[in-house]
């Protein structure tokens, strides 16, 4: 049995065409929490639950708790039976990457021994739109380099996502890629499977996920994410009115398309947009807003970029000042546990001294009752 979990919110975009897809790849358990959606996603899951199609549950606390809401349905698709779980986002589809093959077909093939594999995600882009599901329009796997990401205000690729043999007590991180199973071996570079993502679809869908998610960081203090966690810098963006300029650069332009396929940044592939149809039709951005958008970006890049090293060295300067308060609280601690040792052991001194000169005082009596019965002799 394949198992699929999904903790989701506000993607009514994307998850009904998204579990779809899934279901026909052959994932036999679909566990699904809706996150207190608030934009039709519930009633899209609700529907499928109807349909018997997926089991539905409901968390609408808003406070990071991912890892523990998907390690909980892990832990129930094991229990249930299951021999593989996918832990997936509303955004990703999952497949085989031999394309003629499903994924329940794929895993078929691969011997459970191995515990977990990695599963690469490739970030799917193409053109921008102010809404719109976006899968006929997004048809190119992105290989920008790092350095040119970073350029952009990205900090990297996503990262790859984890299939694993279904356990009871398995522990998932927050993200959703990494448990705690290593993997027993490895497998051939065109065996296994890989993932489409689609993490920005739309501008409006991508000013609602930075929103949602910076908002749950706020909520949740106790958490500390990265200076470069890119939910946060969004948030950031969007704060300082940049989130339009930052996603209208993220994407490339007709130049940079064209440059980027000649160099192999680039790679055209159709396969969900051919299986696929949009939820969501697109509504496109103005060219002349698009142009201008660019324009800013072009501007604003250097000064993220400084804004960026600054924040970094600010938040090493207040991590070693962390560091150094903790180390004098342990010096302190050590200092006063040193001398309340020092004062025991002159105590002990001093009770040693008094006793020697308490035996030394009654030798002295001793020896002169000696001498006084010696006198009398």
């Amino acid at each position: 049995m394949i198992a699929m979990t999904m903790m989701v919110r506000d993607e009514a975009d994307i998850v009904g065409t998204m579990i779809e897809h899934h279901l026909d790849q052959g994932v036999d358990l679909f566990l699904v929490t809706d996150n207190g959606s608030v934009d039709g996603t519930r009633e899209i899951l609700e529907g499928f639950a109807a349909d018997g199609k997926i089991e539905l549950a409901h968390d609408p606390r808003h406070l990071k708790q991912q890892h523990a809401v998907v390690t909980a349905m892990a832990r129930e698709a094991a229990h249930r039976g299951a021999l593989w779980v996918l832990n997936a986002d509303a955004d990703e589809f999952w497949v085989a990457k031999d394309p003629h093959r499903t994924i329940k077909e794929e895993l078929a093939t691969i011997d459970p021994v191995i515990g977990a594999f990695q599963v690469p995600v490739i970030d799917m882009t193409g053109a921008v739109a102010a809404a719109g599901t976006g899968l006929q329009r997004l048809i190119y796997r992105d290989h920008r380099p790092d350095e040119l990401l970073q350029e952009l205000g990205i900090h990297a690729h996503a990262t790859p996502d984890v299939a694993f043999v279904a356990r009871e007590d398995v522990e998932v991180a927050q993200g959703n890629h990494f448990v705690d199973i290593a993997p027993n071996g490895s497998l051939a570079d065109a065996r296994g499977l890989e993932v489409y993502h689609f993490p920005w679809r739309s501008l409006a869908q991508f000013a609602r996920k930075v929103e949602n998610a910076g908002r749950a960081y706020e909520a949740s203090p106790h958490l500390r994410p990265s200076a470069n966690h890119h939910g946060m810098r969004d948030y950031r963006r969007l704060q300082d009115g940049l989130l339009r300029t930052s996603y209208i650069a993220r994407h490339p332009s007709e130049e940079e398309l064209a440059e980027g396929l000649a160099k192999g940044w680039f790679v055209e592939d159709h396969r969900i947009a051919a299986t696929r149809t949009s939820a969501v039709a697109d509504e496109p951005i103005p060219t002349a807003e698009i142009e201008l958008e660019r324009a800013i970006m072009s501007r604003v890049r250097p000064l993220e970029a400084r804004l960026q090293r600054l924040e970094q060295e600010k938040r090493k300067a207040t991590d070693d000042l962390d560091f150094a308060r903790r180390h004098i609280d342990e010096l302190d601690s050590l200092v006063a546990s040193l001398r309340e040792e020092s004062d025991h052991a002159q105590r002990e001194r001093e009770a040693a001294v008094n006793q020697l000169e308490d035996i030394n005082r009654s030798r002295v009596v001793r020896a002169a009752r000696r001498v006084g019965l010696l006198s009398h002799l």
